[in-house]
């Protein structure tokens, strides 16, 4: 007897940390994106960084003419530096929040923060202001341990800075869930790939290149909490890809660039791990409803079906190897609604 077709349908999906790129490999990724969700919040570290009006419109205008008909808000960021309030105020409009590197610590990142105690006249503006913060939190010490040691600074800037909305983005540890409940002003993006991977799945056996990320997957009992607070959609916390698209010749090479290349197979693999999970009823919440209220955002209305039928990812996206590349998943998009 063949199982009859389940249907899953989410509502204007939100991915609320994407990196596009530009030029030649944004016309490859930016559709991928697109036409399956409804908006994303789009990262800053390009070179030159998006820090200032020019390039944030510059690329802004770039980003939607690659989108073209499909309904998708860009939700813009600019790179942390030292702003002026009325520079800040200039932005606002445009803007969804400001997203803080430490130096160095992943992709393009060499002119980012050095020291967290030159930053705070930047970050009472964006107090006063309402303007969001989101940090890749991460330090410079051992790998399995950057973000731990980070987290004394997360629990500084939501002391110091109360009324800040502050963003733990792509966060792996099971410390950094815990700390969600602790202050009333953090909130998180958790990746698909760590609900997924662990260190063992990277370099357990021979090296997978097209697994390496920053921050790097972590432990199983990390999994194991990210999944929980996951499935269970912890209403401080929502769907951010990280999806960080490298051409083939600097993921299989020496000096492997970080980034996991998952937004054209976010949606089908997220139903998958949900329905494993008996929690499909949350899946809405986690794609698409609390990104809506953390962020106190509206997308465009648009609804996605998948159906319970075999969609075998492609090997390659232009020059860009999918996670989950040459496999079969479980569901499928078979319907995409533009309700306005």
């Amino acid at each position: 007897m063949v199982d009859s077709v389940r249907q899953v349908v989410i509502n204007s999906p939100l991915d609320m940390h994407l990196h596009f790129r530009e030029g030649a490999m944004a016309q490859t990724v930016i559709p991928l994106s697109s036409y399956s969700f409804a908006g994303g919040v789009i990262m800053p570290n390009l070179v030159p960084a998006v820090n200032n009006f020019e390039r944030l419109t510059g690329y802004l205008a770039e980003i939607k003419s690659i989108v073209g008909e499909d309904l998708f808000e860009p939700y813009m960021t600019l790179f942390f530096k030292q702003y002026s309030y009325q520079e800040l105020e200039q932005f606002k409009p445009h803007i969804l929040g400001i997203k803080l590197y430490p130096a160095g610590v992943t992709t393009n990142s060499e002119n980012g923060v050095a020291a967290i105690n030159k930053t705070e006249a930047t970050m009472k503006y964006m107090e006063e202001l309402g303007i969001p913060l989101l940090v890749h939190g991460e330090t410079h010490g051992f790998v399995l341990d950057r973000e731990r040691l980070f987290l004394p600074i997360f629990e500084y800037l939501a002391d110091k800075f109360p009324r800040l909305k502050i963003i733990m983005e792509h966060i792996t540890t099971a410390e950094a869930v815990a700390l969600l409940d602790k202050h009333d002003n953090l909130y998180s993006t958790f990746t698909l790939h760590h609900l997924i991977i662990t260190l063992d799945d990277l370099a357990g056996g021979l090296l997978r290149p097209h697994l390496f990320c920053k921050p790097i997957a972590k432990r199983p009992e990390d999994r194991a909490a990210l999944l929980n607070a996951a499935v269970q959609a912890h209403p401080k916390l929502m769907f951010g890809s990280d999806s960080a698209p490298h051409p083939i010749d600097k993921k299989e090479a020496c000096g492997c660039a970080a980034g996991i290349f998952t937004a054209p197979i976010a949606l089908q693999a997220l139903v998958d791990l949900f329905e494993q999970h008996n929690a499909l009823d949350n899946l809405q919440a986690f794609v698409s409803d609390n990104a809506q209220k953390i962020y106190g955002v509206t997308p465009p209305q648009k609804s996605i079906t998948l159906e319970s039928t075999p969609y075998k990812v492609p090997e390659m996206y232009g020059e860009v190897v999918p996670m989950f590349a040459g496999r079969k998943l479980p569901w499928s998009i078979t319907k995409v609604n533009n309700l306005i």
